[in-house]
């Protein structure tokens, strides 16, 4: 009995430290993207928007409904703005997933800019995981 409450715990605690672990690699993925953007200033990266515009925009689906936010941009060889990653509304645990900027459009709502997508939640949740950074 001993025996099975260490090894139950001993996979809790492996299992807290992926999620954990997951968590920490999503903020560094984050914090990367802000400081990229605060590097590259004001200037229109893609969309019309500045690299901290898009990162400030959360993704609309069809309704106006939100199905998503932006959490980093992903870029060309070249440097060119091609997509970006979303981090996918209610997911438990946090998913993240790429989608190309093919078919946004921008929508100001209030005082935000956003992204418009004719994509669903369902459809957003759908995509393959991006693989997070690891140190």
């Amino acid at each position: 009995m001993k025996t099975m409450v260490l090894a139950l715990a001993s996979a809790a605690l492996v299992a807290g430290c992926g999620s954990n672990g997951r968590e920490a690699a999503a903020e560094r993925m984050e914090e990367s993207a802000e400081a990229n953007a605060a590097t590259a200033g004001p200037a229109p990266v893609a969309l019309g928007l500045s690299e901290a515009q898009l990162l400030d925009a959360d993704l609309i689906g069809p309704g106006n409904v939100e199905i998503g936010e932006v959490k980093s941009l992903v870029r060309s060889a070249s440097g060119a703005v091609e997509g970006l990653i979303v981090e996918v509304e209610d997911t438990n645990p946090d998913r993240f997933v790429q989608i190309p900027l093919t078919g946004l459009k921008v929508v100001q709502r209030g005082d935000d800019r956003d992204l418009s997508t004719t994509m669903t939640r369902e459809q957003l949740a759908a995509l393959p995981d991006v693989p997070l950074p690891v140190r």
